[in-house]
């Protein structure tokens, strides 16, 4: 542990499992204090739990303007200010633009896309206050020249947090607040976990995930997540407007 976060204020969204686990562990062991954001109440509080005093659960649908607001409130309360957003909350679907429902392509949209959009809204005016911040926004590999079949919500609503990035580094960088993203490839979560008891065979399933990448492997949360707190640190401190790729290869396959 170099602590080299030490005192710096974290939010991170989607923080109940997965890469946002991840994250909020690991800017808490570099030192920073962290909100661990979720939709799901219980699982904030057993990542924070876990985390110590350095940390507090917050209960927020990222969809809505009002919890956004409120997060970014409780956070400034809580320890004072905000230095770092780390925009990771999003959900995924099978479907193509012909058969998926319309409420949950609007839902794809609002969680990573708008959600991204409101939390960064209430985020950035507290971290001018501090003379600056850095912003994570979370968007895939496939927000690069590429996209995989019968995902097109998510492949569009990550291609447009990749747009949604570059725009922010450039109307923030006289603010002294950088705005990046991670483009994560296949990690393991709850959503592949999810997604293998909606598919026909499982282990081929799982093969085909493994075969995306020259590695034959998937990644892990904490692999993404040394990514993001590095981004966020001033170890990156001339990075913005970057989407960092960290997919086992997946992108140049």
């Amino acid at each position: 542990m170099d602590m080299f976060l030490k005192d710096k204020v974290v939010i991170v969204t989607g923080a109940g499992s997965g890469i946002g686990a991840a994250t909020a562990k690991t800017f808490a062991e570099e030192g920073a204090k962290v909100v661990v954001a979720d939709y799901v109440e219980e699982s904030a509080q057993s990542v924070a739990a876990e985390i110590g005093s350095n940390a507090r659960p917050f209960t927020v649908d990222v969809r809505k303007a009002a919890d956004a607001r409120a997060m970014a409130e409780f956070t400034v309360t809580t320890f004072g200010g905000i230095d770092v957003l780390v925009n990771n909350a999003g959900r995924g679907m099978f479907g193509t633009v012909e058969n998926a429902e319309e409420d949950d392509w609007n839902d794809i949209v609002a969680v990573s896309l708008n959600g991204t959009y409101l939390c960064s809204k209430f985020a950035i005016p507290e971290m001018r206050k501090r003379g600056g911040g850095a912003i994570v926004n979370t968007a895939s590999n496939i927000a690069m020249a590429m996209a995989i079949k019968d995902r097109a919500a998510y492949v569009a609503a990550k291609g447009a947090v990749s747009a949604l990035t570059r725009s922010m580094a450039l109307d923030f960088a006289a603010d002294n607040i950088r705005v990046n993203s991670v483009a994560p490839g296949v990690i393991w979560s709850n959503y592949f976990d999810k997604m293998l008891s909606e598919v026909d065979d499982p282990e081929a399933f799982k093969e085909g995930l493994r075969a995306r990448a020259p590695t034959h492997r998937w990644g892990t949360p904490q692999e993404i997540a040394n990514a993001i707190v590095w981004l966020a640190s001033e170890r990156a401190s001339y990075a913005t407007g970057s989407m960092m790729t960290v997919d086992g290869g997946s992108s140049v396959w």
